[in-house]
Order: structure tokens, then sequence, then C-alpha cells
């Protein structure tokens, strides 16, 4: 196991997990808000989800109100939102901090592994969120919510895609299947 799988993490309901709960599966780990313009990616990720969970995947939801204060709420008010609207099965974890000095150790070793994000061919999306008015953070912080983060059956990191980047563009299922298939167990 590596590092990564070390790092204490709590479940949304406050349970005590890490990413060695998932040892020998492919991760798909996204910095999710409930009140962000990609939020509909939700239903992405939640396909995603049931199409490949049978083959050893999981996306993993990490709520954050890093961004423009856009998951301004609880735990509980977060899994209900994405039970209600979204019908969200994956694994949700407790709100943390993504970005900056304070992020949570696990964002942390994510972006020190993958300090830059592969963009799905598209406008540049800093650029988008400048023209918004917006301060993007520098790389290689998370950009915004809804970045994503694939880690491989050893636990090493493998992949990072843009916030843009939707659930089922062909560069992350290609990832994914890639991931799926490099060391089945």
């Amino acid at each position: 196991m590596t590092a990564i799988q070390d790092i204490p993490l709590k479940t949304i309901k406050g349970e005590e997990a890490s990413l060695a709960d998932y040892k020998g599966e492919v991760l798909l780990i996204v910095n999710v808000a409930s009140k962000c313009g990609l939020t509909p990616q939700y239903e992405g990720l939640e396909a995603l989800y049931k199409k490949y969970r049978d083959q050893g995947f999981e996306v993993l939801g990490f709520p954050a109100n890093d961004f423009a204060g856009q998951e301004p709420g609880t735990n509980d008010e977060i899994q209900s939102f994405c039970t209600t609207n979204f019908g969200v099965e994956f694994p949700m974890f407790e709100k943390i901090p993504v970005a900056g000095e304070g992020k949570h150790p696990l964002y942390a070793a994510l972006t020190e592994a993958q300090p830059k994000a592969e963009p799905n061919g598209g406008a540049d999306f800093r650029a988008r969120l400048t023209g918004y008015g917006m301060t993007p953070n520098p790389e290689p912080e998370v950009l915004w919510n809804f970045e994503k983060f694939l880690v491989g059956r050893d636990g090493e990191v493998v992949a990072r895609f843009t916030p843009d980047t939707a659930p089922d563009a062909d560069i992350v299922v290609e990832a994914i299947e890639r991931e799926l298939e490099s060391a089945k167990v």
C-alpha cells in the first residue's frame, strides 16, 4: 500500500475511513459541490459508478466549500441533496478543504502526485473562470469544484482531469477502462 491509502478520512456520516478500505480498486476521487454550475456532473459520476463498480471501480465524493462558497451545507444536508436530486449511491465523505494552506492531507498528496490536470480539449477552464471575475488557484492547486483524480489499483495517482471534463468524456472513460484492465485482481 502507498502512503495515500493511509491518510485518515471520515465518511459523510462521520465514520472513520481511509483509501485502504478500497485496496485493489480503481478510484475516481472528485471534490464536489451542491451549488456549482458543474453540479449536474453528479449524474455522470453516478452513471460511471453504476457501470463499472462490479469491475472494482469506485467514485469517491469529497464535498468542499473552497470555491465561491458553493458547498455551504452540513454533511447531512449534502448527503440529502445528493441522494434526493441525483440518486447518488457512490461513497461520499465529510466536507473538507481541498485547496490552500489548510487543505486536507489527501488533497495535498493528490496534487503532489499529479500537479497538472489534463484538459478535455475545450476552452481553457482557467481562462473561463477569470472571465467570470474569479481568481483561479495556481497549479498545482485544485482549480475548482469537480476536479477528478484517478487512482490505480496499486494506490498510485495515475491521472487528473480538469473540472469541466465531464465524467463520461472519452479521456476519463478510456483512463478508467485502461486501469481496470491493467491489473485485474
